[in-house]
């Protein structure tokens, strides 16, 4: 493992702890495993997210359990509508991956600065509209949305909800409907990148633990935050956050 003082050891954990509170509790959220890596640690991009990507593999497990167990991985459209987004993160993931590899330290900063703020907006976006009537996006249009999830979360290391949560309730997806189904997307995101990230010898794995732990434990506290606890003020947390590290991100490296 790379050397690290404690005070980035405990940032580590911490991040990994808030990113799987983000994860179940309002989809995205997963990015700030990738950040903290990036931010407190010296690896390369591809170690920052071949190191991220891994956590999520057991995660996205532990969140689609828990989804299903709640009832809504057992409606027939969610189903479906995770199975378009397994499938084409089949397909778009390796191309991330590869993407990856021909990217500097300080091209994966502005990159990742770029991704942050354009969560920030679609979940800034999602609360404006959460009143708006649900409604069911058409299959090729959740195909094209789990394709370019799939390439964003391969190069920079993150699962499916990220980007597509909050993406598929802008289309109208319920909510719930929403996270459940982005989960198992996390799962066939996180294991084909981690394939691509273990073959090129790039994942930390100590620091993958370290992170992925309190990770876990985080999307346990997420999913009772998302079925029992108003989420307001944790997505404008969420926004805040991801602003302010924005322009950090970008100047890194």
């Amino acid at each position: 493992m790379t050397a690290l003082t404690a005070p980035a050891l405990a940032g580590l954990a911490l991040f990994g702890l808030l990113a799987g509170i983000g994860i179940t509790a309002i989809g995205p959220g997963g990015v700030l495993a990738t950040i903290g890596l990036f931010a407190l640690t010296a690896l390369p991009p591809a170690q920052v997210a071949g190191t991220a990507i891994v956590t999520h593999i057991a995660t996205g497990v532990l969140a689609t359990a828990a989804y299903t167990r709640s009832g809504h991985l057992r409606d027939p459209e969610t189903r479906a509508t995770a199975g378009i987004l397994a499938a084409t993160a089949v397909a778009g993931t390796p191309l991330g991956v590869l993407a990856n590899s021909a990217v500097s330290t300080r091209m994966f900063g502005i990159v990742l600065a770029v991704f942050v703020t354009g969560v920030a907006a679609l979940v800034w976006y999602r609360e404006k509209r959460s009143a708006a009537p649900d409604r069911r996006p058409r299959r090729w249009v959740v195909a094209a949305v789990g394709f370019a999830v799939a390439v964003v979360s391969g190069l920079v290391g993150v699962g499916g909800p990220m980007l597509s949560v909050p993406v598929l309730i802008a289309l109208g997806l319920p909510v719930l409907s929403a996270l459940a189904a982005a989960q198992v997307e996390s799962v066939v995101i996180a294991g084909v990148g981690t394939l691509g990230y273990v073959s090129a010898g790039a994942v930390d794995w100590p620091l993958a633990a370290l992170v992925g732990i309190p990770e876990l434990t985080g999307v346990l506290i997420g999913w009772v935050i998302a079925r029992a606890v108003p989420a307001r003020a944790l997505k404008y947390a969420l926004i805040t956050s991801l602003l302010i590290a924005a322009p950090y991100l970008a100047l890194h490296g």
